[in-house]
């Protein structure tokens, strides 16, 4: 009895650690952080070399795997799962990368997240952000169209082909110093074009403002030309009278170089004293500018001096200049540019010698004078004298 109860005590220990275990076990299971993914479709033209398993990477890094490569009509949707953890862009692209002819294909999500919004989980990428290489086969089949194109069915159907490559290759047997310094022109123009770019890029942006204006002002350029085909119309009515204005201007200076030629001594003379004649003026500016400010109002003083009723010029001597003799000598010295130390020199003389008196009355006084031919009617009638502007 003793047995059977210690038996029955081990099967119960052993049933309530097998419970425990299992208790342990699930709710490690149940509360274990499982790693999170997300999913996204994207949409390819072709999808040659891709299947189930392959990597998703970024920067060639390892996030996630394709799930499902399924044809869709003309295009072919692969639906891939990543690491959550990494953040891909809301506008990323997938490209199809081969890494080399045979290696196994893997599709590359671009570019690097730097910031903004992430692709959500379930997002499709749409086959104009998708991309793939070019095949092999695709080169090869481009190469045999060439070949076909260029071939006795093509463009050498005629021996065309094989005569342009004889012509060329006779044309430049031994020309292969100047192709190669032809290659390193173009070289040099590419480099001088690259350095100038941005003078390049200004004028084209000028010639775009240009067009805009031209485009912006597209009435008034139209009206110009309207007018230019207007003034055109009437210069294409008047091209008899413009062919005989050139005709005789053509004459006219035919006759004149005639002239000149034949009379070039007399015309170098001319000139000769014209520029001699220049120079006196030149050198006589400022006697020109006082004769051309004085000669006005001596002419009206003149004008006023005449006695029409008498037939006389009336004028009045002013003897009061002649009080200070030296004063009046100076004056006219200065005027002749001569220095102000004669002047004081022969006011000095004057002032020690006894001058008379002026005749016609005391210092201060004036007398008149008449001079012409009718004096002594002059003296008999009524005279003018002292009129106004009189210098």
């Amino acid at each position: 009895m003793s047995a059977m109860l210690r038996r029955w005590s081990r099967g119960m220990h052993a049933l309530a650690l097998l419970v425990a275990v299992t208790v342990v076990a699930t709710t490690t299971y149940a509360l274990w952080p499982e790693r999170s993914t997300r999913r996204v479709v994207a949409d390819f033209p072709r999808a040659i070399g891709l299947y189930a398993g392959s990597d998703v990477r970024v920067l060639g890094v390892p996030i996630g795997r394709v799930d499902r490569v399924v044809p869709r009509g003309d295009v072919v949707r692969v639906e891939m799962s990543y690491d959550a953890r990494h953040k891909i862009p809301a506008d990323a692209q997938a490209v199809i990368v081969a890494p080399s002819i045979v290696s196994d294909r893997y599709v590359q999500l671009t570019p690097v997240y730097r910031g903004g919004p992430v692709l959500p989980d379930g997002a499709r990428i749409p086959v104009d952000r998708t991309a793939v290489p070019v095949e092999l086969d695709r080169i090869y089949e481009s190469l045999d169209d060439l070949a076909v194109a260029l071939g006795p069915q093509g463009a050498n159907k005629d021996g065309a082909l094989s005569r342009a490559l004889r012509v060329g290759a006779a044309n430049l047997d031994g020309q292969g110093a100047r192709l190669r310094g032809t290659i390193g022109d173009l070289a040099e123009a590419s480099e001088t074009l690259a350095a100038g770019r941005e003078d390049l890029f200004a004028t084209v942006r000028q010639l775009r403002q240009f067009t805009s204006t031209l485009a912006a002002s597209d009435e008034q350029v139209r009206r110009f030309n309207a007018d230019l085909a207007a003034v055109a119309e009437q210069l294409a009515g008047e091209r008899e009278d413009l062919e005989a204005a050139l005709d005789n201007l053509a004459v006219a200076l035919t006759e004149l170089s005639s002239f000149v030629r034949e009379n070039r001594d007399e015309l170098r003379a001319n000139v000769d004293d014209l520029t001699e004649l220049s120079r006196t003026l030149v050198k006589q500016q400022e006697a020109l500018r006082e004769v051309l400010d004085t000669a006005p109002v001596a002419l009206a003083n003149l004008d006023r001096t005449y006695n029409p009723r008498t037939g006389t010029l009336d004028t009045r001597d002013n003897f009061a200049q002649l009080d200070d003799p030296g004063l009046y000598l100076c004056s006219l010295l200065e005027q002749a540019g001569e220095s102000r130390a004669l002047c004081e020199l022969l006011r000095t003389v004057l002032d020690d010698l006894p001058l008379p008196e002026v005749p016609g009355g005391p210092a201060g006084t004036t007398s008149e004078t008449s001079l012409g031919p009718d004096r002594d009617a002059r003296q008999g009638g009524s005279h003018r004298s002292g009129r106004e502007g009189r210098r």
